[in-house]
């Protein structure tokens, strides 16, 4: 065995981001994975930037090509008889059946677990989305905003409260597919001992209010509402973003240790001051400490102060855009950037798998599929049909 979840069978039902997202990280960890798309259309996100010249490959998007990738296609008309009846002798041997339908569709279409179990009761379903399967929100159609939103972390991003913005990364939507994964692998643990499957009900707001963590339990103890920092912190100082003759870095002391070497690098008599010498204190100058410490900064370009903060051990980086950060030596040295293939012609670097095991370990990725493709090779390996 060289992947973790080789021998594990997973009906991808998927669409758009935060389900395929989950879907592609279960599969990069091993598992057979079968996107299963309506004929002639497919997945919603097949259409996405496919008549964009600059950001795709034969027609086919960055979307669908990035989140698609260790997958095979087999195409079915869930809606018709016939294609009900394969699909479900699919699930007799699978493992796993994952969507991003809102609430009520599988039921609808006749795949939610109640009826999937009784096809196959080691089956694992898991349904990702904006506000989960229970409670009066249930209905609400959701999107990444939508839950990054209502989940409180939009407040307490931005430079003030008026001018609130959301996180550049789609964290709502990647946030749903992430804990997807990690219900989906707690299921399968689970079956070692009960022998059953289990429904898995991942909402994207239940998982952003998650990742509050300990700003929600602060708030619930003092009854503060925290705002907007920017990339400010609320006790520590400096921890800030501060710009140089090039690019912006970052410097984050967390804690007293930090700020004595600090203090050498800059060579800033004001900075000195014995009242600087605890966060408290220096949390009530903050403005004029990162002023002082912006004025000496903007002297000399990043990588000169990178290679000083460095070598005095204090926490520090560039801001990277995302061509520097795919260039970053860490970032290649953990092969975290990767080339991915057409299936027909070209390829395209992509991020690679962020979880490294020391035994099961294999990084390998084939081509995302073209629509149907694997329909007969499918049919052929799960249910011994020519």
């Amino acid at each position: 065995m060289k992947k973790p979840l080789e021998g594990i069978k997973m009906l991808d039902l998927t669409h758009m981001l935060s389900g395929p997202y989950g879907a592609m990280i279960i599969a990069d960890l091993g598992a057979d994975t079968v996107k299963v798309e309506p004929p002639k259309t497919g997945e919603g996100t097949r259409r996405l930037l496919e008549k964009d010249p600059n950001n795709s490959i034969d027609g086919m998007g960055a979307y669908f090509f990035t989140l698609n990738r260790n997958k095979r296609s087999v195409t079915l008309d869930l809606k018709s008889e016939e294609g009900l009846s394969q699909f479900y002798e699919l699930v007799k041997v699978a493992d796993v059946v994952m969507n991003n339908f809102s609430a009520g569709v599988t039921k609808k279409l006749k795949i939610d677990y109640e009826t999937l179990s009784k096809v196959n009761p080691r089956i694992i379903t898991c349904t990702v989305t904006g506000f989960g399967e229970t409670g009066p929100a249930c209905k609400r159609p959701a999107f990444d905003q939508i839950a990054q939103a209502l989940g409180g972390g939009m407040s307490i991003t931005g430079n003030n409260p008026e001018d609130v913005i959301r996180a550049g990364i789609p964290i709502g939507d990647l946030g749903g597919g992430m804990f997807a994964v990690m219900g989906i692998l707690a299921a399968i643990n689970a079956r070692h001992t009960t022998g059953r499957g289990q429904h898995v009900d991942i909402s994207m707001l239940d998982c952003q209010l998650s990742m509050m963590n300990y700003m929600a339990t602060m708030h619930s103890m003092s009854g503060d509402i925290p705002g907007p920092l920017g990339n400010s912190h609320f006790v520590h100082v400096p921890y800030n973003t501060f710009k140089t003759k090039t690019d912006m870095i970052v410097i984050a002391c967390v804690g007293d240790q930090f700020w004595p070497p600090l203090l050498d690098l800059l060579d800033d008599e004001e900075l000195r001051d014995s009242r600087f010498e605890f966060a408290p204190s220096r949390l009530k100058e903050k403005a004029y400490i990162e002023e002082r410490i912006n004025n000496v900064l903007i002297n000399e370009r990043a990588g000169y102060w990178l290679e000083k903060l460095e070598d005095s051990r204090i926490p520090c980086a560039r801001v990277n855009n995302v061509s520097q950060a795919m260039s970053d030596p860490q970032i290649i040295a953990r092969n975290m950037v990767v080339d991915l293939k057409h299936p027909l012609k070209g390829s395209a670097q992509v991020p690679g798998n962020p979880i490294k095991l020391s035994e099961t370990n294999e990084d390998s990725y084939s081509p995302p599929p073209l629509l149907g493709a694997h329909n007969d090779e499918v049919l052929k390996e799960w249910l011994n049909k020519d």
